[in-house]
Order: structure tokens, then C-alpha cells, then sequence
């Protein structure tokens, strides 16, 4: 009998070591959240990034230097819908200078795509500068790269692309691209055939 009570402590204080060591059991699996969409076209980073878009723009419009280094990275590329390729310092000194009186510009953001640290904008653009002493309208599109520094976005590159004008509504006649489904860069329309 002297043995009974010890071992019957040593049991159950042993059923109470291997239940406390059992694992929790697991909860009720959720269904599966869809895959984070990257690319974003009505949400908080396409708000985020028109915010950036917009102060960009005022820097422009009001000719402010320190609004426009708040923007753009030192590293900062331009190449413009023409193929002029200027950097951050070249952009700050054509603002300063105020050459163009009426350099004015406005930027939509319509996709924003998030690759970590660096974010993808795409989107419209209003602009309006002198070309050869006459005021010029530009739209086109956009692709700007930005890179998240210091808790905020600079950009790093820019891309802009002049929209083809209806040729119909300035000229009055029938553009190339009713004849032709597309245009091959390079290739350019030739009057070979009437020469013949």
C-alpha cells in the first residue's frame, strides 16, 4: 500500500503533462484571400500617388524649386515625348529660370502598380510650353517610376508619350491609320506607287 499513492501520483501527474502538451487544436481554416492585385486602378495607393502628381504639377505651374526636389530623386530621368532626356538639376533650372512663361501642366494617375519598394504610375497628361517661340497643347501619356525613400516617394524616371492627334479634326482629311491598321516605327508612308 505504501507504494500505491506514489504511483498513482506519478500517473496522473504524468496524464497531466502529456494533455498540457498537447498542441492546441488549429482553427476553422478561412477561405483563401484572392491574390493581392498589383496593379490598382481605384484605391489608396492610385489617391497616394495623384497627391504626388498634383504637387509635382503646382511645382511646375508655380515655379517652385523646393516643391519640385521633394518630388523628384537625384537620380531623377526624364525623357520627354520628344526624346530630349533631362535630368532632376536640368529640370529645377528650367523651372527657376521661368524661360517659358507659359509652361503649365497637369498629370491624372490611372494605374499605380506596387513592386515593394518601387511603385509603377501610369497615366494622362496636360501640357502646355512654348516649341520654336509658339505656344504648343501636349497630351500624352505617362509611366513614372518611384522609389520609396525615407517614408515617402521620389521619382526616379520618367516616361511621356505625345497621343496621336486625330488627323480628321485638325486637317479635315482622312488620317493614314483608316487606310492602315497600325503604323511600323521606321517605316514612313511613300509616294513610290504614285511615281510609277
Amino acid at each position: 500500500m505504501k507504494w500505491l499513492f506514489p504511483f498513482v501520483s506519478a500517473v496522473v501527474l504524468a496524464a497531466h503533462f502529456c494533455i498540457a502538451q498537447t498542441p492546441a487544436p488549429a482553427p476553422a481554416p478561412t477561405p483563401a484571400a484572392p491574390a493581392e492585385n498589383v496593379t490598382t486602378t481605384s484605391s489608396p495607393e492610385v489617391q497616394q500617388f495623384q497627391k504626388i502628381e498634383d504637387a509635382w504639377s503646382n511645382s511646375i505651374n508655380q515655379h517652385d524649386q523646393y516643391g519640385l526636389e521633394n518630388v523628384l530623386s537625384p537620380l531623377f530621368l526624364d525623357v520627354a515625348a520628344n526624346g530630349d532626356i533631362t535630368t532632376r538639376n536640368q529640370q529645377i533650372v528650367q523651372v527657376i529660370n521661368g524661360e517659358d512663361k507659359t509652361l503649365w501642366m497637369s498629370q491624372k494617375v490611372i494605374t499605380v502598380r506596387m513592386l515593394g519598394d518601387i511603385a509603377v504610375a501610369n497615366g494622362t497628361y496636360s501640357l502646355r510650353h512654348k516649341v520654336s517661340s509658339q505656344t504648343t497643347d501636349e497630351k500624352g501619356v505617362f509611366t513614372h517610376v518611384f522609389e520609396r525613400t525615407h517614408g515617402g516617394w521620389v521619382c526616379i524616371n520618367s516616361q511621356r508619350t505625345v497621343l496621336r492627334e486625330d488627323a480628321s479634326k485638325s486637317k479635315g482629311k482622312a488620317s493614314p491609320s483608316t487606310t492602315e491598321p497600325f503604323h511600323v516605327p521606321l517605316f514612313g508612308h511613300s509616294d513610290k506607287s504614285s511615281q510609277q
